[in-house]
């Protein structure tokens, strides 16, 4: 797949390693020539130096050849311009990165209304939808550790740091279901640099993090286990109150409504190829939200008085105060300390940091802190922080989900060495009706669990048989997924089939 990718910042960035890794063909385009040269230096890819709004740039580029363009700038408006100009080239897929509520519901209204013009974006990823999304999902479980959650399975994957002396210290996954009775995987172990695909006579050793597979009640049990116990969360607090704050607490409260009467019922990101079949999606969407009887209060604290006000007529439901979480007669006053959760959520992720670890020291029960990058994640973690939301991966994770192909479903990277796939197998491919056991996958591929329309989901043994239209949950090495899309896919890109019911919704109307 050849991409071409507007901006080198840390999504840029990341995206563009991740691709190299998998064997694409990538280009950056790049204005700010340190930015440029310092990418230059350290990725195998094309580096343009130049505006990415302008033709003969993008065709420098390779444009005409490409499959894909993603426009990752800090700038909507110029993400979305760049977008616009390569729509002449209409078997391109187009995603841009943006952070404007506004303008994703301008582009969903346009698909609606033939008489205004389509924005020309095949994907809008918004990354505050993206990373209120993961921390929802942490939420759930008690805030105890990173969760992952699969759209129609009660199956989820849980991270769980394994304490010393914990049940499961020591333990060979040979006898693991002595411990935890039940349908779970350990699809993934983590100990130190290194990342280990697990076979029966593999130890667990405190210190290592797992990913365990599990439905909701087990995972639970493995995170005690583990020397985790969830707790409930009846009081949660939010610091910072901006737009990524708003939406967790929209999620926490389960309101029905957001903005314009569009929902945030279960669903995926919004796309323009979303007609299909005549079902609407909504644009911010999670894929769950919490219980509400679990939670008895919410307290969202924000120093700006202004963003105050308007979260009060928003949020009646929550306790809204206008203070400096660093101030300690406030903490004491409010009983702040009391908290059972503290998220984390401003736009700067060393005070996030700080601020967890701080109140974590005061007695607050659980935190989560909104970061930016992988590296600032693995700090806060080690700092105590129990769980660290990277904003900037997860929106790697989504671009890289709508980029790929071969009824590739979705991606989440697990550092920088495995990673999550989920996909739909296609009639005629190459493993159809091929035994599990007999049919051998990359090195470094785990299929974790089959989901069946209508029909319960299971973790396969060694006699399952393939089957099209099943879909596949696996946890592959990076550098695999080229290979597993071959192996599955009935050909065609996910931009393609996208594109095409695009195109076939405008000839109806």
């Amino acid at each position: 797949m050849r991409v071409i990718i507007v901006g080198a910042g840390l999504v840029g960035t990341q995206l563009a390693r991740y691709l190299v890794k998998e064997k694409h063909d990538v280009t950056i385009i790049e204005a700010n020539e340190d930015r440029a040269r310092h990418v230059s230096n350290s990725l195998d890819c094309m580096i343009i130096q130049n505006e990415g709004n302008s033709i003969q740039n993008l065709e420098e580029a390779g444009i005409l050849k490409a499959d894909a363009l993603v426009c990752v700038t800090n700038s909507d408006e110029v993400n979305m311009i760049i977008c616009g100009l390569a729509s002449r080239y209409p078997r391109l897929l187009r995603i841009a990165c943006v952070r404007n509520d506004e303008y994703v519901r301008r582009n969903f209204r346009s698909l609606q209304n033939q008489d205004e013009a389509s924005m020309g974006i095949d994907f809008f990823i918004h990354p505050d939808v993206e990373a209120a999304r993961s921390a929802l999902d942490a939420i759930e479980h008690g805030a105890i550790g990173e969760v992952l959650s699969f759209a129609g399975t009660p199956y989820e994957l849980g991270s769980i740091d394994v304490q010393a002396g914990s049940a499961f210290d020591g333990l060979t996954l040979v006898d693991f279901r002595t411990v935890l009775p039940g349908d779970s995987l350990v699809t993934l172990i983590e100990r130190k640099d290194e990342s280990i695909l697990p076979g029966g006579s593999t130890r667990i050793t405190a210190g290592d993090r797992i990913y365990l597979l599990a439905k909701d009640e087990e995972l639970n049990e493995g995170f005690r286990l583990c020397g985790r116990d969830e707790k409930r969360l009846h009081r949660i607090g939010i610091v910072g109150g901006g737009r990524l704050g708003a939406l967790i607490a929209d999620g926490l409260l389960n309101r029905d409504k957001w903005d314009e009467g569009l929902s945030l019922e279960t669903d995926t990101e919004y796309s323009a190829g979303t007609h299909k079949g005549g079902k609407r999606k909504h644009l911010f969407s999670f894929l769950k939200t919490l219980i509400p009887k679990r939670l008895k209060q919410l307290v969202i604290i924000e120093q700006d008085y202004a963003v105050c006000k308007d979260l009060s007529s928003r949020f009646p439901e929550a306790l809204v105060l206008n203070e400096d979480i660093s101030d300690e007669n406030f903490i004491v006053e409010e009983h702040i300390d009391d908290l059972d959760l503290i998220v984390t959520a401003t736009e700067y992720q060393e005070f996030n940091i700080i601020t967890a670890v701080y109140l974590k020291s005061r007695g607050v029960g659980r935190a989560i802190a909104m970061v930016t990058s992988d590296g600032y994640a693995s700090i806060a973690r080690k700092l105590g922080v129990d769980v660290v939301i990277p904003i900037k991966s997860v929106v790697v994770d989504s671009i890289i989900s709508r980029l790929m192909g071969g009824g590739i479903r979705s991606v989440h990277r697990l550092g920088n060495k495995a990673g999550i796939i989920e996909l739909d197998i296609a009639p005629g491919s190459v493993a159809e009706g091929k035994v599990l056991k007999d049919f051998h996958l990359p090195l470094g591929a785990l299929v974790m669990l089959v989901n069946r329309e209508k029909e319960s989901d299971f973790i396969p043994k060694g006699d399952y048989v393939y089957t099209a239209g099943h879909r596949l949950i696996l946890v592959a090495r990076t550098g695999t997924e080229a290979e597993i899309e071959k192996i599955f896919g009935g050909g065609g890109s996910k931009g393609d089939n996208e594109r095409k019911s695009q195109n076939n919704h405008r000839d109806e109307k």
